[in-house]
């Protein structure tokens, strides 16, 4: 069986996506940490490892930086390497072995990765998939609750159940 990667350029995403731009304005970290957020849910529920990747190529001295977020793992490129360079780059080497995702919406990209064998993904699709996802995950929880049963009187004792009963008749 083929494993599946989802490769996410993270600032892209979080500056496509409405509310994680509005999150960033304020705080750029916690736009960070809300898209890892969601990603580690994202892959909770689908078959496929997701690697968020953001750009640290400015930043003098910067090492590139892997690590964990949950269940995913995060990169920070290292200096003059962008995101989108290290998505290529581990798209042209694990292509030919494992079915390839990559979310971004920047178009140039989209077409370089396409033509390496990965599949695009639009940041605008990446978010329809997220809600669906979510609708889904949520559908489910609900058809599971038994409104009938999810009362106070299902958890009494039968003896306080019958006093409780007699007071609220008096």
């Amino acid at each position: 069986m083929i494993k599946e990667y989802l490769l996410v350029d993270g600032y892209n995403i979080i500056y496509a996506w409405n509310e994680l731009k509005e999150i960033a304005n304020e705080n750029l970290e916690n736009a960070r940490l809300k898209l890892l957020d969601i990603m580690c849910n994202y892959q909770g529920s689908k078959s496929c490892h997701v690697v968020v990747v953001f750009d640290a190529h400015k930043v003098k001295g910067q090492a590139r930086r892997i690590y964990k977020h949950h269940n995913i793992q995060v990169v920070f490129t290292k200096e003059a390497e962008t995101a989108d360079e290290l998505i290529e780059r581990i798209t042209y080497q694990m292509g030919q072995e494992y079915r390839i995702r990559v979310a971004t919406s920047d178009a140039l990209e989209q077409i370089i990765i396409m033509g390496k064998g990965a599949t695009r993904v639009s940041a605008r699709e990446l978010l329809t998939e997220v809600q669906q996802l979510n609708k889904q995950i949520n559908d489910e929880y609900i058809n599971t609750i038994d409104v009938d049963n999810n009362r106070l009187e299902g958890y009494l004792d039968p003896k306080l159940k019958k006093w409780m009963e007699e007071m609220r008749r008096q």
